[in-house]
């Protein structure tokens, strides 16, 4: 079991910033991989970020270039930088922890990006 507890979302106009953090029950050595969803208002929920064991990462093509995801193992905390933030980032961004084939979810925090 990994319990996974988000927080740092908010309110923030277009061209801000904000980072998410997402804190783990569980040390990243026994987690395969990290990663950060999001699901816009009546869309389907997507893949933003993830971060593997070995650090290595990946973004969708919507966040490349302004999105960072990082994390710190003596904390067992992944974060989200986001910056140059959109209207269209606004959604429910989720953390998300892969180990030994099954998927944890946190319970959600939500970005609103103004205009």
């Amino acid at each position: 079991q990994v319990q996974l507890v988000e927080s740092g979302g908010g309110l923030v106009q277009a061209g801000g910033s904000l980072r998410l953090s997402c804190a783990a029950s569980r040390s990243f050595f026994s987690i395969d991989a990290m990663g950060w969803y999001r699901q816009p208002p009546g869309k389907q929920r997507e893949l933003v970020a993830r971060i593997t064991r070995d650090g290595s990462t990946s973004y969708a093509d919507s966040v490349k270039g302004r999105f960072t995801i990082s994390k710190d193992n003596a904390k067992n905390t992944v974060y989200l930088q986001m910056n140059s933030l959109k209207p269209e980032d606004t959604a429910v961004y989720y953390c998300n922890a892969d180990r030994i084939n099954r998927s944890y979810w946190g319970q959600g925090t939500q970005v609103t990006v103004s205009s």
